[in-house]
């Protein structure tokens, strides 16, 4: 289907969803596939995909599809995006959801985590897990990789095939700890939140920078998150959010929005959230299928729009 045509109702809309193989990624699967788009539920770990889509189907969702895909990997993007090319002809929904937290919880596995954590409210809950929480240069190194040049790679790969969509959706899934607030400098702030300067090219070069400034024990005195855990996580998602401007920028035919899901329980938090992560998916899907010619550029704090700073 041409860019600009009417969309067919009869026509089945595709998806490509990154990290589908469990947590608020395999839900978002779920809601899309019981909502009749056709899934591409995607993972690095090819056992867990399959046995993901393997459940889906079991529960009455038979058009789900399993593909690898290593975000971090363009090589891997690209072979998705051939297979997406030769089996559909295009895509309509993108979502952006594989990531990772950039640390390492400190945790005594032997009592129950649910012991730990009663009577506390989401708050008390997250200060809890920071308190338990260190980083390396290594792992703030593999979550901009991952959360930031994954989400780039993969769209870039498949931009094409969201072209070919009557009403394409970009969805990149983002965190309240992209929010501009957790930087120091203003000029930091101010330039993040040009986006009639802003370009990719820049992003690219303060991912650098922030890693740089990392391993040299300089990030409060040139203005990065600082002052507490997850500081590799907060750049990462705040350049996301960034890059989804930017996009929708560059791309006006193209509906382009982040969305944070919320505090939601799932694995990278050590299922210590609020929100269940049926309950985070639903914003996700909500932004995803949005009407026609509904919002672009914009961040959602779960269901409502809100300011990046």
């Amino acid at each position: 289907m041409e860019t600009g045509a009417v969309p067919n109702p009869s026509e089945k809309r595709v998806a490509v969803v990154t990290g589908g193989n469990k947590g608020i990624g395999l839900e978002v699967c779920r809601q899309l596939a019981s909502k009749g788009v056709a899934v591409l539920l995607t993972s690095r770990d090819e056992t867990r995909g399959k046995e993901a889509a393997r459940r889906l189907h079991a529960s009455g969702l038979p058009d789900v599809v399993y593909h690898k895909l290593d975000v971090s990997d363009p090589s891997s993007a690209a072979c998705l995006a051939e297979f997406v090319k030769n089996k559909f002809g295009k895509l309509d929904i993108l979502i952006n959801n594989a990531g990772v937290i950039g640390a390492t919880a400190q945790i005594d596995t032997t009592a129950p985590l649910k012991d730990v954590l009663v009577g506390k409210n989401a708050t008390e809950r997250l200060q809890w897990l920071l308190e338990h929480s260190t980083e390396t240069y290594e792992e703030a190194e593999e979550c901009l990789r991952i959360n930031y040049f994954g989400t780039k790679y993969v769209t870039e790969a498949l931009l094409p095939l969201l072209h070919a969509s009557s009403d394409g959706r970009l969805v990149n899934v983002s965190s309240n700890y992209g929010l501009l607030r957790y930087f120091s400098s203003e000029d930091l702030k101010q330039e993040l939140n040009n986006i009639e300067k802003l370009t990719i090219e820049r992003l690219d070069e303060m991912s650098r920078l922030f890693l740089c400034d990392y391993k040299n024990g300089q990030l409060k005195s040139h203005g990065w998150p600082a002052d507490a855990e997850y500081l590799a996580y907060k750049v990462s998602k705040a350049l996301i959010n960034g890059y989804t401007r930017i996009m929708a920028k560059n791309f006006p035919a193209l509906r382009v929005n982040s969305v944070h899901p919320g505090y939601c329980m799932t694995d990278i938090n050590y299922h210590s959230g609020e929100l269940t992560a049926e309950e985070g998916a639903g914003s996700i899907v909500m932004v995803a299928l949005l009407p026609a010619g509904g919002p672009t550029s914009v961040f959602f704090y779960r269901y409502d729009v809100a300011p990046v700073l």
